[in-house]
């Protein structure tokens, strides 16, 4: 199946939130520079902790902040989010290839979406060194993904490569 063959529809940042919550990112973003940033995302998660919108910008400000194990917490969370609003399994090892094909029109945007933060989720899993977690989750995206569309070859690439060159025996 191509990924990249579908009409978008229903886009996580076109969701409504809840009043206030909007404001407050944009709060975060003014406030970025002078430290205070983070205060305003945790009341808009607060408000809102199912909004992509909230765990979107919460990851983003972790990552740029180097706090790779709070991105990591809040990428989790939205892949959580995402899965519970499709009929795919509890845990993204037991997805197959039929939740995909099989999936009706309207859930392709969500589908993209879930496999998305399941890469990002395994390339934080990845910068913060949990090399076995990340090569599973990229296999997997692999597997799913004849034609590289997600993009998870070439980070599958670079884990296994890391491994290597470091000599790992897996997890601690």
């Amino acid at each position: 199946m191509d990924l990249l063959d579908f009409e978008a529809q229903g886009l996580y940042f076109e969701q409504a939130d809840v009043a206030g919550v909007k404001e407050l990112i944009a709060l975060a973003a003014e406030n970025y520079a002078s430290g205070d940033a983070e205060l305003f995302l945790l009341k808009a998660f607060l408000l809102a902790p199912e909004s992509l919108n909230v765990l979107v910008a919460l990851n983003r400000f972790y990552y740029y902040q180097h706090r790779l194990e709070e991105a990591l917490s809040a990428t989790t969370k939205a892949l959580e989010v995402i899965r519970s609003t499709l009929a795919v399994p509890d845990d993204w090892r037991d997805l197959q290839l039929s939740h995909i094909t099989e999936a009706p029109a309207e859930a392709l945007t969500q589908i993209r979406l879930y496999l998305f933060t399941l890469k990002a989720v395994g390339f934080l899993n990845m910068r913060l060194e949990k090399l076995d977690v990340s090569q599973a989750i990229f296999e997997k995206l692999v597997e799913l993904d004849s034609k590289d569309r997600i993009g998870a070859q070439g980070l599958l690439d670079l884990v296994i490569k890391r491994k290597t060159d470091v000599g790992w025996v897996g997890a601690a």
